[in-house]
């Protein structure tokens, strides 16, 4: 979930568990350094180990705001370890712009060894620019999730049913190892329907034996 939408986190687990799904991780409450608290005690409810968090262009903007922010996170992350949750961090584009001969996020990554992420890889490949496949094998143990989505590789063009565009997802998916349990289909702006979008993303998966569904 990325917001329980007024629904109290334990009646959120029971309507979850009533419709036979689990929730594998959440962006609710999105975790940040001030509202750690928050976060352990809406995990414990929802049952759930696994929190995104993620950061704008400005924390990402040169070294010296990298720097900071792999710094604010490995503290988040000792904290929420500490209570048996795993800080997973979402990205954008900006994390996978150049910084000199350097992609940001490898900057970060070496600054902040121990924080895991939920890449996303349609955004990792920023418009074309990056091989997906290779980020993703690069960091393939510390990538407890990845975002699966596909689209045009343009800038300001809504997404597309995963399998019908431009990213390539099945050398993604190959590229996963062991350490990745979830592949998490999402849409930002969607070109269709949002639910037969979700439909053909997953007959796309199951299919073509990228996933295991629901099984």
């Amino acid at each position: 979930p990325a917001g329980l939408h007024g629904i109290a986190p334990k009646e959120f687990r029971k309507i979850v568990d009533d419709l036979g799904m689990v929730i594998a991780s959440t962006h609710s409450p999105w975790a940040t350094a001030d509202n750690l608290s928050e976060t352990i005690d809406t995990l414990g409810e929802l049952g759930v180990t696994t929190v995104i968090g993620g950061f704008g262009q400005q924390e990402f903007a040169d070294l010296d705001a990298i720097t900071a922010t792999a710094e604010l996170v490995e503290g988040m992350d000792r904290t929420l370890r500490a209570a048996g949750i795993t800080l997973t961090l979402h990205n954008h584009w900006w994390e996978f712009e150049l910084l000199g001969d350097q992609l940001k996020f490898d900057l970060f990554a070496a600054l902040a060894p121990h924080v895991r992420f939920e890449m996303d890889t349609y955004w990792a490949a920023n418009f074309g620019a990056n091989d997906v496949p290779a980020l993703v094998r690069r960091y393939a143990e510390r990538c407890p999730l990845l975002h699966i989505k596909d689209g045009t590789l343009q800038r300001d063009t809504p997404l597309l049913a995963v399998g019908s565009g431009q990213n390539d997802i099945p050398g993604i998916i190959r590229a996963a190892g062991p350490a990745t349990q979830w592949l998490v289909v999402e849409q930002d702006d969607s070109a269709t329907d949002m639910f037969a979008c979700v439909e053909a993303s997953y007959r796309y998966l199951t299919e073509n034996g990228l996933a295991a569904g629901n099984e």
